[in-house]
């Protein structure tokens, strides 16, 4: 009697480990994804924080990012995963886009944002990312 495995039975392995890998690697481009959305989360946070302080001493929010005593660029670069505005308004919004130029494009999907009311703290934009 011959030990060892058929032709058939090879197969069906090499197919049960090209599912799951392709399910493992799903799953994982998702996990990263959002591992880059907390750039966004932590930068929002201190921009959040640096308007408040700005609304404090001059009563209104600013739109110059610049003003702000945060790292946050306006456009995409090599070392961030998206760019950051402010809108001015009553309530104050801090907005991340993520990039998608020099090689950033996203695991999953192509457009994403994340949200922050200064006001309220309040957190929206792309579900998944915040």
């Amino acid at each position: 009697m011959k030990k060892g495995f058929t032709l058939l039975e090879l197969i069906v392995v090499i197919i049960i480990i090209g599912i799951l890998a392709t399910l493992g690697f799903a799953q994982y481009a998702k996990t990263i994804e959002r591992a880059r959305g907390t750039e966004a989360k932590v930068i929002l946070g201190q921009i959040r924080q640096s308007e408040e302080g700005y609304y404090l001493e001059y009563a209104a929010y600013t739109t110059d990012i610049t003003a702000l005593a945060v790292n946050a660029p306006t456009g995409c670069t090599t070392t961030h995963y998206f760019s950051y505005s402010t809108a001015g308004t009553a309530a104050g919004i801090g907005t991340a886009v993520r990039c998608t130029t020099g090689g950033k494009t996203p695991n999953i999907g192509t457009t994403y944002t994340i949200n922050v009311t200064y006001s309220t703290g309040a957190w929206a934009g792309t579900t998944g990312y915040y």
